[in-house]
């Protein structure tokens, strides 16, 4: 077997919305530059995402220079949004958990309650080093995040995913597969490995940049949801669920914190430290 690559990266501006694949990034302390800064909240400030609105995944956002970020959507024209000013925050729950965040603005928050036909908002994270701290089990004194699930990164592997893609085959559900990577909303994506080899990381480097595994990453029915047609199936809940269970989660991909800063490249060589 060859030796593990960073295969593709990933960046997803708009949590729950379609990012897109640079051929480097710059690694902060709370992931990915530009990932997940901004995202959506309904009438109460609660987090919305794929888990309730499957279309979602059909909205796009790129980012423009500045750190503003270019909105697309069916049916809707293109809108930029820049970032706000912090003059004001508003509360938000991120799964439960308050987060002091900046309004956008109307403009944007007519863009998206037009398209999910539903009053929300959108707002972002200005100060992402004092805004949210990672989950206390499972983090280092200090280590914060972004609008993410619950960590700065998320890396997947191809290797692991042929294998996901043969148990789905196996199990007679091939109307269903071969499932492509996006379903799983990586950052990082390596080649090169065996399947399942993630399961063994605790620490590794990925170019110059070196990471802490935290913890496997626990899936959810996004991972069912068609990133280009917003539809849902059952796949591949279903086979993780008779071969991927660990402490009671269906795990696919591991939740990584860096350790400190630097840029990934496609291409760049993944060494595995411990």
């Amino acid at each position: 077997m060859s030796s593990p690559v960073l295969s593709s990266v990933h960046i997803h501006p708009v949590k729950a919305l379609r990012g897109f694949a640079p051929a480097e990034a710059e690694v902060q302390p709370w992931g990915l530059a530009g990932d997940r800064r901004w995202t959506v909240v309904d009438a109460s400030g609660k987090v919305v995402t794929q888990r309730e609105v499957a279309r979602m995944a059909l909205a796009a956002a790129e980012l423009v220079p500045g750190g503003g970020i270019r909105l697309s959507a069916p049916g809707l024209e293109p809108l930029t949004v820049e970032v706000p000013e912090p003059t004001r925050t508003v509360r938000v729950a991120v799964f439960g958990t308050p987060v002091e965040a900046v309004p956008a603005g109307d403009a944007a928050d007519a863009w998206f309650s037009g398209y999910l036909d539903a009053e929300v908002r959108l707002v972002h994270m200005d100060d992402p080093a004092v805004r949210r701290p990672v989950d206390p089990e499972y983090a280092l004194p200090g280590e914060t995040v972004s609008f993410a699930d619950g960590y700065p990164l998320l890396v997947t592997s191809t290797g692991s995913l042929d294998a996901l893609n043969s148990l789905i085959a196996q199990g007679g559900h091939a109307d269903e597969g071969p499932l492509p990577m996006n379903r799983f909303r990586p950052n990082l994506v390596v080649d090169g490995t065996g399947p399942w080899a993630e399961d063994g990381w605790t620490r590794l480097a990925v170019g110059e940049v070196t990471f802490r595994v935290a913890k496997p990453s626990g899936r959810c029915v996004v991972t069912t949801t068609d990133q280009l047609t917003g539809e849902r199936g059952k796949e591949p809940l279903r086979t993780l669920a008779a071969h991927r269970r660990q402490g009671g989660k269906l795990v696919f991909g591991q939740n990584l914190v860096p350790e400190h800063t630097g840029t990934v490249r496609v291409g760049d060589p993944v060494k595995i430290l411990d």
